[in-house]
C-alpha cells in the first residue's frame, strides 16, 4: 500500500521520462544518499571505510563502465582492467608532470586518455562482434599490460616498476598519500561515484542510450533505421573506457596508494565482467549489486568464523570463500539469469500490488 503509482500524475514529458518517476523511489534514493554521506562516515570504523566501502564504490564505477559496453550496447569486452590501468598511469604521469594542479582534476582527466585508447581498440567492433570482439579486447588487455611493464617512462623509471601516489591536498586537507584519513578518501570517492553514476543514468535514459540499446538488440535493424553503427559503437567504447579509466585512477590514488602492473591483470577484467553479469546486464543498480556480492560478501565470509569463535585456519577460510561465492554465482545464474537487478525489479513489482493477489 505504500508503493503505488496511483495518484502520481505527470504534467510534462520531462516528468514522465524522469529517471525516478515514482515519489517513493526518489525518497528511497534520498535515504540511501543520506546514509552514505552522513551515517557511514560518522559511525563507520577505519576498516569499514578503507577496506569495504572505498573499494566497493570504485569497483562499482568500473562495473558501470563495463555495463555501458556489454549491457547497453551488447559489445563483449575482456580488456576493462587494461583501460583502468591506462587511467591510473595517466593520472600518475599528469600528477608528476604538473604537480601544482589539483589531483582530482587529473583523476578525471585520466578518463579521457582511457577513452582514446578504448576508441582505438574499439575500431574492429564494426566488422566483428561476439567471441571475436572479446578476443580483440583480450589482445588489448595483454598489449596494454605489456606496456605497463616494459615502458619505464610510464612509472618514471622506478626500480620497483610500481607507481607510487604522491601526497596531495584539497583546501588544506590531505586526500592522497599516507596522511589522508579513510573518511576523507571515502567522501571524495563517494562524491565522484555519485556524480558519475547520475551522469551515466541520464545518458542511458536519453537518445544516446536508446541508440546503444537498438544496436544491442539488432544492429542490422538499427542501421536500416538510420543509426550509424561505427559512431555509436565507438562512443560506447569511449564512455565505457572513460569510466574504467577514472575507476582505475581512483583505485590507485584513493585505495591502494601504490600499484604494480599486476594490479590490472586479466583477473580484474573477469572480476568486473562477473559483477556485471551477476548484478544484471543493462542496469545501473545491478552494477552496485554485483560489486557488493563479489567484493563485500567474501569479506563477511572471512569474518564470520572469527565472530563465531570457530578455530579455522586462514587458508581454509580462503578456500571456503571461493567455494561459497562460486556456488552463489552459479545459483543466481540458474535462478535468475538476468541478475540481481531483475530480482530487485520483481520485488518492487510485488510491492505495487501488495496485499492484493494480482
Amino acid at each position: 500500500m505504500f508503493y503505488r503509482e496511483t495518484g502520481q500524475f505527470k504534467q510534462s514529458y520531462a516528468a514522465d521520462q524522469a529517471v525516478f518517476p515514482i515519489l517513493q523511489d526518489r525518497l528511497g534514493l534520498a535515504v540511501i544518499l543520506l546514509v552514505a554521506f552522513v551515517a557511514v562516515p560518522l559511525f563507520g570504523n577505519e576498516f569499514l571505510l578503507a577496506s569495504v566501502m572505498v573499494p566497493f564504490l570504485i569497483l562499482s564505477l568500473g562495473a558501470i563502465g563495463l555495463n555501458i559496453l556489454v549491457g547497453y550496447t551488447g559489445l563483449l569486452s575482456l580488456g576493462s582492467a587494461a583501460f583502468m590501468g591506462v587511467g591510473a598511469y595517466s593520472a600518475y604521469k599528469l600528477s608528476t608532470i604538473f604537480p601544482g594542479v589539483n589531483i582530482l582534476v587529473w583523476i578525471l582527466c585520466s578518463g579521457f586518455f582511457a577513452a582514446g585508447i578504448g576508441v582505438l581498440f574499439g575500431l574492429p567492433s564494426l566488422r566483428i562482434k561476439g567471441f571475436y570482439l572479446a578476443v580483440a579486447t583480450l589482445a588489448a588487455q595483454f598489449f596494454l599490460q605489456w606496456c605497463f611493464v616494459r615502458i619505464s617512462w610510464l612509472y618514471n623509471d622506478n626500480p620497483s616498476g610500481a607507481i607510487e601516489v604522491p601526497a596531495r591536498t584539497l583546501f588544506g586537507l590531505a586526500i592522497t598519500g599516507p596522511s589522508a584519513t579513510p573518511v576523507t578518501r571515502y567522501l571524495v570517492v563517494l562524491v565522484i561515484v555519485a556524480v558519475m553514476t547520475l551522469l551515466a543514468s541520464n545518458i542511458v535514459h536519453g537518445r544516446i542510450g536508446r541508440t546503444w540499446m537498438a544496436v544491442r538488440d539488432m544492429d542490422i535493424a538499427a542501421q536500416l533505421m538510420g543509426i550509424r553503427l561505427l559512431p555509436a559503437k565507438l562512443l560506447a567504447f569511449a564512455v565505457s573506457s572513460f569510466y574504467c579509466g577514472v575507476s582505475g585512477a581512483l583505485m590507485v590514488f584513493l585505495w591502494l596508494g601504490a600499484a604494480e602492473p599486476s594490479a590490472f591483470d586479466i583477473k580484474l577484467s573477469f572480476l568486473l565482467l562477473f559483477m556485471v553479469i551477476i548484478g544484471g546486464l543493462g542496469s545501473m543498480i545491478g552494477s552496485f549489486f554485483g560489486a557488493a556480492l563479489i567484493h563485500i560478501l567474501p569479506i563477511v565470509i572471512r569474518m564470520l568464523p572469527e565472530a563465531l569463535g570457530l578455530p579455522i585456519a586462514a587458508a581454509t577460510v580462503e578456500h571456503l570463500t571461493y567455494l561459497i561465492v562460486g556456488a552463489l554465482i552459479i545459483f543466481f545464474l540458474i535462478v535468475e539469469p538476468h541478475g540481481l537487478a531483475r530480482l530487485w525489479q520483481i520485488a518492487k513489482q510485488k510491492l505495487r500490488v501488495w496485499p492484493f493477489p494480482y
